[in-house]
């Protein structure tokens, strides 16, 4: 028995024949146009940057089944663009392909395309809307080995600013990808972000995880560790040494001295942070408790005071000149400043003997 096609060819004379052939023809050339036709605004470029991307458009028409290999040429076409720089014309392909194909399972990484095109164009606010957008409503993927996820987060941190989105953003990134980053920066960024909206027990107890890591270096914290430190000691300190106001804070600091009874000095300073440094030394490298003993500054003498304190003084600090100490200097000016801690509203504007200054005031 022959095949359908000599049966066709048999049944029809030799002009029909012919005449289907060409139709047929005609048909197929057609279609190639069509499809051509359908892509036209995406093919841009030279003449042979246009000839791939007609070609890489052919491939897609003919690839209807969703995975792998109509992703790579999805993939190749958007490289392609992003290669001439013709972002428009990218992040419009990529953008129409995904809401004509919802059930695409590589969608999210399309969409990352998208973003990184925006970013190109120097359009941060809108990349972070594809970021995060990827983030909430895409599964996880694995593109060579990277996850878009991940990608995405870091995006994130660097794009949006408000610390109620870098919260999120740098929990998630603790969460799902410690082996991938810093985690001494990212513990001190987000408790930088809970200070910055007030949740105080949130960025102490971070700040605290922050401290075994501190050997990380942070942009633009270059005492990143003496920060954290000095918060998260005054935050668990008792703070009994401070004063509802400069007044009765200098006025007890001069009866101690009156008395002469270095105890009571101790028992009125600062114990977390005191500093004892000349004018000029940083005042931010405190000394410890058994460093400072008063005892051995004041030998029997009678230490005498200023009777009002410095004219320099203001309404957070003061200082009040003090003279009569043994050693090598004998001139002190004691330091008083206002507490700023809104961690504990009960001590958040109260007043400390936060320091010494040795010798007289520049």
């Amino acid at each position: 028995m022959g095949s359908g096609y000599d049966s066709i060819k048999k049944s029809m004379s030799p002009k029909h024949f012919h005449l289907l052939a060409l139709i047929f023809f005609l048909s197929t050339i057609l279609s190639c146009e069509l499809t051509t036709n359908q892509y036209s605004y995406y093919i841009t470029g030279s003449k042979e940057k246009q000839e791939t991307l007609k070609e890489l458009f052919r491939l897609l028409n003919r690839e209807m089944d969703p995975g792998e290999e109509q992703f790579s040429i999805v993939r190749e076409i958007a490289n392609e663009l992003l290669n001439q720089q013709e972002y428009a014309r990218l992040t419009n392909f990529l953008t129409d392909w995904v809401t004509s194909h919802p059930k695409d399972p590589f969608n999210g990484y399309l969409l990352l395309m998208v973003a990184y095109a925006y970013m190109k164009q120097d359009a941060g606010p809108i990349a972070a809307i594809y970021f995060n957008r990827i983030l909430t409503k895409y599964p996880d993927l694995l593109v060579k080995g990277e996850s878009i996820h991940f990608q995405c987060l870091k995006q994130l941190i660097q794009l949006e600013k408000k610390p109620e989105h870098q919260i999120r953003y740098y929990k998630e990134l603790i969460a799902r990808f410690p082996e991938k980053i810093d985690l001494g920066n990212a513990h001190f960024m987000l408790a930088q972000a809970y200070e910055k909206t007030g949740e105080w027990d949130m960025a102490i107890q971070t700040y605290s995880k922050f401290l075994p890591y501190y050997s990380s270096s942070i942009p633009g914290f270059p005492d990143a560790l003496g920060y954290a430190m000095k918060l998260v000691d005054y935050y668990n300190s008792p703070k009994d040494w401070t004063f509802e106001s400069l007044d009765s804070l200098v006025s007890a600091v001069k009866k101690a001295l009156d008395s002469g009874s270095s105890r009571e000095l101790r028992r009125l300073r600062a114990k977390v942070n005191f500093f004892a440094v000349s004018w000029g030394q940083d005042a931010n490298q405190p000394v410890g408790m058994d460093e400072f003993n008063l005892s051995d500054f004041m030998a029997g003498n009678r230490i005498r005071y200023a009777d009002t304190v410095d004219a320099s003084s203001n309404a957070n600090e003061a200082y009040l000149k003090t003279w009569g100490w043994t050693q090598r200097i004998t001139t002190w000016y004691l330091y008083f400043r206002k507490i700023y801690f809104p961690a504990d509203p009960e001590i958040h504007g109260r007043w400390e003997w936060a320091g010494v200054y040795y010798g007289e005031k520049f």
